[in-house]
């Protein structure tokens, strides 16, 4: 198949997302690893004397056109998912992963590397090619070049296996997530729930011909439930159907779990690790899975006595034992009896075209770009839209983006960032960033609660560390940095949503275009810290259940994963949790990706101490202060893995990081 007439072949920067068709996936992908085994044999075949340009820089953008398009083809399994398309990916993702998995075991390859370290220009280098080059040789070691040809061949297989197994698994999760719906047709089986939810269960009835209200496991549609609605019976249905997601049955994870964590073991074992979690976490700022699950521990031992005292309270305030399900209606009514706030009354200050105006602007100005729409690219869906981002001073084309809001049924659950081109300084950027909010109903724009508003803020820092990365090296470029540094520049962006004077930039009621009213502001950040325990303590317990999966579980000794994974997660659970929960199954982010956040949950803490910190500069400077602003973009945002994290931090901060700041912004410092 020519170029011309397969669109995964292109290269265009607006990807032709309207042409591509399952069809393309297979022959684009297999004659673009050929090309991609080519470029990486002609490395190894160069004549006469090594240099940067025939040997890292060639080894630096060998794979690009592969990963571009292996990542167009895995981007669309999540957002337009059919079963032509994912079979057309789990086709492919066994040959991308042999080829992958061979790179860093080609033994011409690896001499080639060698050889350029040994030369006059490589012992000259300095900076991000200096980097490169140290950590290209540390990833040949590390990723097997030294073993001998059996255990070249079987990291080979675990690889191919690993890549198989976790994208079954991702797809098992998505199919699960909508096999289960639950219809109301008495109108006062919905008491308590507010109007937006009311009006959402109607519209998604209406899309398929139902009569009544249609609730389903996608996160708008849950959290209400879980939030709001007084028929506690319908909550534990809803909550387990929740929480036992592709455990049993057609779609059934289970097996898949002890499978992946088999197989990371292994490999592991094989490349001369303990376990998975320190192979992981070697090139990360944690360095071993002992520092990350000390740092764990640490924080779970400063807020343990007031994770008792708030659970006690809650329990105290509804008269009786709590469930599970119990939690996050309470929890609503103990905050709006507590302060006075109520979520919903915020979310017509928050019409979602407005917030993200808003954002754009506001970022835009602190940092030294702009953002505009531009029309007519196609997408993936209707509802995508497009956007340039622009340099403020130079008018440079710094990146574009593709923007993806509201939930389907061939879209996977949650929020994320993802990369289509990583291009070199003074060639754009492309990336995504992609939702499941509240979708508009009744003649009504979408209507967003103030967690998401932070979610689109998140992501957008991510997109950010992508679209104004600096760097020479594609390998070293935007987010290809450890990742528990990764968080960094998507949480730190949460903290302007808590600001007056930046909420004033985009928080106007949708109908009026009054501003966020000061009383109700007021509230908003009153109950702030309304159970921080229980939120730090929930994440604390997925980051620590991680760690055990990785480095303590052994199926011998302790049985069912998904009965173990059950076991650490009760010691941190508000209520007891019941004998089928069984959230392990449906964890995407642990086992939807050979390595993903596998073994590196805790990253999520780790960068959020990083985020309150770096934070109290701008609050010192002004959260609008745009030579803090620029120091930030260009210290952290611009220089992606071009230097030691560590080291960008103290650039930025002039120290390092201060685990106290987290505290303190929780409320649960000593």
């Amino acid at each position: 198949m020519s170029d011309f007439s397969n669109p995964l072949l292109g290269g265009e920067f607006h990807i032709p997302f309207n042409k591509i068709q399952p069809e393309h996936v297979e022959p684009a992908i297999r004659a673009l690893v050929e090309r991609a085994r080519a470029n990486l044999q002609a490395i190894t075949d160069v004549p006469g004397e090594r240099s940067w340009l025939n040997t890292m820089e060639a080894f630096d953008v060998a794979t690009e056109a592969l990963d571009r398009a292996m990542g167009i083809a895995r981007h669309l399994t999540g957002v337009a998912a059919t079963d032509a398309l994912q079979a057309a990916l789990e086709a492919v993702e066994p040959v991308v992963a042999a080829f992958e998995s061979g790179i860093y075991l080609d033994t011409g390859l690896w001499n080639a590397v060698k050889a350029f370290a040994e030369t006059a220009e490589a012992r000259g280098l300095t900076g991000e090619r200096l980097r490169f080059l140290e950590k290209t040789l540390d990833a040949f070691r590390r990723q097997g070049a030294e073993l001998d040809e059996a255990g070249k061949t079987r990291l080979k297989e675990i690889g191919v296996e690993l890549s198989t197994v976790t994208t079954r698994f991702r797809e098992n999760v998505r199919q699960a997530t909508n096999a289960f719906e639950l219809v109301i047709t008495e109108e006062a089986g919905l008491a308590g729930l507010p109007g937006s939810a009311v009006a959402m269960a109607r519209a998604s009835a209406q899309s398929k011909n139902r009569a009544g209200w249609r609730f389903t496991l996608q996160q708008p549609s849950y959290l209400a439930v879980m939030t709001y609605l007084d028929d506690a019976a319908v909550r534990e249905r809803m909550w387990r159907a929740f929480n036992t997601r592709a455990h049993g049955g057609e779609f059934d994870n289970a097996k898949l779990i002890s499978r992946i964590l088999e197989l990371r073991a292994e490999k592991a074992r094989l490349l001369g690790y303990g376990d998975f979690a320190d192979l992981i976490l070697e090139e990360r700022m944690a360095g071993s899975g002992a520092r990350a699950a000390a740092f764990l521990d640490d924080l779970r031992g400063r807020t343990t006595a007031r994770f008792g005292e708030e659970n006690r309270s809650l329990e105290a305030f509804a008269g009786r034992p709590l469930q599970p399900w119990d939690i996050g209606y309470w929890s609503e009514k103990e905050r709006a009896t507590r302060y006075g706030f109520d979520e919903e009354a915020l979310k017509p200050y928050f019409p979602l075209e407005r917030v993200v105006d808003g954002m754009y602007q506001l970022m835009g100005g602190l940092f030294g770009f702009r953002v505009t729409e531009v029309p007519g690219v196609p997408g993936w869906d209707d509802a995508v839209r497009f956007y340039d981002i622009h340099d403020t001073g130079s008018g440079a084309h710094l990146g574009s983006f593709y923007a993806d809001w509201f939930p389907r049924e061939n879209k996977r659950p949650g929020a994320w960032m993802d990369a289509f081109v990583t291009a070199k300084p003074g060639k754009p950027h492309l990336g995504l960033i992609c939702g499941n909010l509240t979708p508009p109903v009744d003649g009504k724009p979408a209507l967003l609660t103030h967690r998401d508003v932070e979610t689109i803020f998140h992501e957008f820092g991510h997109l950010l560390h992508h679209c104004l990365s600096e760097v020479g090296v594609r390998h070293l470029c935007g987010t290809n940095v450890p990742w528990d540094f990764v968080e960094l520049p998507s949480q730190i962006m949460e903290n302007w949503c808590w600001e007056r004077a930046a909420l004033d930039r985009f928080a106007s009621h949708y109908e009026t275009s009054e501003p966020l009213p000061e009383d109700l502001f007021q509230k908003m950040r009153a109950a702030r810290q309304y159970r921080a325990a229980n939120a730090q303590m929930r994440q604390l317990s997925f980051g620590i259940t991680d760690l055990n999966l990785h480095r303590v579980y052994a199926p011998s000794r302790d049985g069912s994963v998904v009965e173990y994974a059950l076991r650490c997660l009760r010691e941190f659970a508000a209520a007891p949790l019941t004998d089928d929960y069984a959230m392990i199954t449906s964890f995407l982010h642990l086992f939807s990706d050979p390595v993903g956040y596998g073994a590196g949950y805790y990253s999520y803490k780790w960068a959020e101490v990083l985020d309150a910190d770096a934070f109290t500069r701008f609050r010192a400077e002004g959260v609008f202060n745009t030579d803090t602003g620029r120091a930030y973009r260009a210290g952290i945002l611009a220089r992606g893995n071009s230097d030691d994290p560590a080291a960008l931090y103290r650039g930025f901060m002039g120290r390092d990081p201060d685990a106290n700041a987290l505290l303190v912004r929780s409320g649960l410092a000593a």
